[in-house]
């Protein structure tokens, strides 16, 4: 028995092949939907499961094709978030045997397949899974510099092995240690979920991250892009929060906060938190905006916005999260860059022992807010000029 997945996404197809092969099912899945088409007229699948929402060729136009041009009754399910009713109904009227929303669970999924055409003779033992097949897909840069010892790799793989539509980027900042050795044994056998991005040189997590973040901007597939510490002080599964706000609402950016609330898991140390305060009040006064923790190392953003937060090198190495807030500020204007970003309360967070910023750091931080103050508002000014040359001209 033949299957043939079509998803623009292959975070989507690949823990499904991986699924649907364990029940002795032959299965080709496509990235491009009109490859597809070109696939479904030399592979002759028993079932399609396809798309809704791809680029160039949708998914109903997959269905027309089949039903319409081929005249051929192959069964066809739709595995889509797209959940309006219109477009369900259109689906069923073209002729598809079942709509499937994401997110759900790769056991329904293998369900519905068996009802449609049966399960193939297979001696494979076959465990229940819990993975979820998700709407969205999320790509997330973590940034290593010297984490030979404190890198939970295990918890890192059990979530990606656990949770589907998500491709983490490690970027090895030129770690002395054999940060980089740990990494590729993380990545071994998952190179299509985990991204192992070297840099020789050490450059700061500011440079690490914005790399990183480029380079993962470049994935067609992924609907956002964020970055977290490589010790998860913020879990994955509160980041997953994170996601969860971005895709169902306007914000372009969403960043995690560490204020205290009821029910949270919060700690820190002490000294540490009072020079956070004291940073804090200058980072507001500098961005006119009343963020709480600008400097949690926990944020998701839309890919359209990618290129403004990190087109061009940070002014700081720890602070760059302050000159991300600034940077869309001064794109798109103080009003409308308030409206685009979000702040939320995490549910944990955990100052990890080993923390390679110092009081004395701290202190530091300071003057690279000065820095940063000064830095944009010729950067605000230029802007302005440029705008009224511009207006001039005309």
């Amino acid at each position: 028995m033949k299957i043939l997945a079509i998803d623009d996404q292959q975070l989507v197809l690949l823990p499904l092949e991986k699924r649907l092969l364990e029940f002795g099912y032959e299965v080709k899945i496509e990235t491009d939907a009109s490859k597809g088409l070109e696939l479904y007229d030399t592979f002759n699948p028993d079932l399609v499961i396809v798309d809704i929402n791809m680029p160039g060729v949708s998914g109903l136009e997959v269905v027309k094709y089949i039903r319409n041009t081929k005249n051929d009754e192959t069964p066809i399910m739709v595995l889509s978030g797209n959940t309006k009713d219109d477009t369900i109904t259109q689906a069923f009227e073209l002729g598809i045997d079942d709509y499937m929303k994401k997110p759900l669970s790769l056991n329904e999924i293998s369900a519905r397949v068996k009802r449609l055409i049966g399960t193939p003779e297979t001696k494979n033992i076959i465990t229940k899974s819990d993975v979820m097949i998700q709407e969205r897909c999320v790509g997330v840069v973590i940034p290593c510099y010297n984490e030979e010892e404190r890198l939970l790799s295990d918890e890192f793989i059990s979530y990606i092995d656990k949770n589907s539509g998500y491709h983490l980027c490690f970027v090895n900042d030129g770690s002395k240690d054999k940060t980089l050795e740990v990494l590729k044994d993380l990545q071994k056998g998952r190179e299509d979920f985990i991204t192992v991005y070297d840099c020789e040189k050490n450059g700061g997590k500011a440079e690490a991250v914005r790399l990183g973040m480029l380079h993962m901007a470049k994935k067609e597939d992924l609907d956002y892009i964020g970055f977290l510490d490589a010790d998860l002080s913020t879990d994955l599964a509160d980041f997953d929060d994170l996601v969860k706000t971005i895709e169902t609402s306007d914000f372009k950016i969403v960043s995690g906060s560490r204020i205290s609330r009821m029910g949270a898991n919060i700690t820190k140390e002490s000294a540490r938190k009072i020079i956070s305060l004291t940073i804090n009040f200058i980072i507001r006064k500098i961005l006119k905006m009343d963020f709480k923790d600008t400097q949690c190392g926990a944020k998701i953003f839309h890919k359209d916005v990618i290129d403004i937060a990190f087109g061009e090198k940070f002014v700081t190495q720890w602070i760059f999260d302050v000159e991300i807030f600034k940077r869309m500020s001064i794109h798109f204007g103080l009003k409308k860059a308030k409206a685009m970003l979000c702040e939320q309360p995490l549910k944990r967070w955990i100052h990890a022992d080993g923390s390679k910023l110092s009081m004395k750091d701290s202190v530091k931080i300071v003057g690279q807010l000065g820095q940063i103050a000064w830095v944009y508002r010729n950067k605000k000014q230029n802007t302005k000029a440029a705008v009224s040359n511009n207006l001039k001209v005309a």
